[in-house]
């Protein structure tokens, strides 16, 4: 195989490799909706309930967001940096479960701690990649609404009622978000893979 083969392949296997990643936005909104249906019509706006849905939100979101990111993401800090958000959720979920009669406090404190920790590493991961990722506005508009969650739990006075209500808005805002981005990157993942391999084939021709 020549080098300008090798590059072609290349740039075809990094093509394929951002193509598959609009799964995971669009697995992530299927996880956010569940518990926005599970809130919305469930008369229950208990902590017990809120601590329920969220813990199963937390593991199930944690363990797709750890596995399908380091399937789906060619950099590794990047990798690394979603892996540890999935595990936040993962344990706090687990703690949210395994607890679920703790209580009104107990539920503002999981939720404030996994908004504020998970949101944080969102944004910074869009940050750090916005001038070379096509994701990094999705990954900092997707932090952001998850610290305002944070702030929100931390600020308004405790009631469970409005504090499981407010979770369960989060969670349609975010679904309906992760959709929307999702299907965007997979409508333009067709339009940028020829734009990848045409100047190896250029190069390819002019060689021949």
């Amino acid at each position: 195989m020549t080098t300008k083969e090798v590059r072609v392949a290349n740039a075809q296997a990094a093509t394929a490799t951002a193509g598959r990643y609009w799964t995971v936005p669009v697995g992530r909104a299927i996880l956010a909706l569940i518990p926005a249906a599970v809130i919305t019509f469930n008369a229950d706006h208990s902590a017990e309930l809120g601590l329920l849905v969220f813990g199963g939100f937390a593991v199930l979101s944690g363990l797709f967001i750890a596995v399908m990111s380091w399937r789906t993401l060619t950099d590794a800090n990047q990798r690394t940096l979603f892996v540890v958000q999935g595990l936040v959720g993962v344990v706090l979920g687990a703690l949210a479960l395994a607890f679920h009669g703790g209580g009104l406090g107990f539920f503002l404190y999981l939720v404030s701690v996994w908004a504020a920790v998970t949101g944080f590493i969102e944004l910074y991961s869009g940050v750090r990649v916005r001038a070379r990722a096509s994701t990094a506005r999705d990954w900092m508009s997707m932090g952001g609404l998850t610290a305002i969650l944070a702030l929100t739990f931390l600020l308004l006075p405790p009631h469970a009622v409005v504090s499981v209500g407010l979770l369960g808005a989060y969670f349609v805002i975010l679904g309906v978000f992760l959709a929307i981005g999702g299907l965007s990157l997979k409508w333009a993942a067709p339009a940028v893979a020829p734009a990848a391999v045409a100047p190896a084939a250029v190069n390819e021709s002019d060689i021949l």
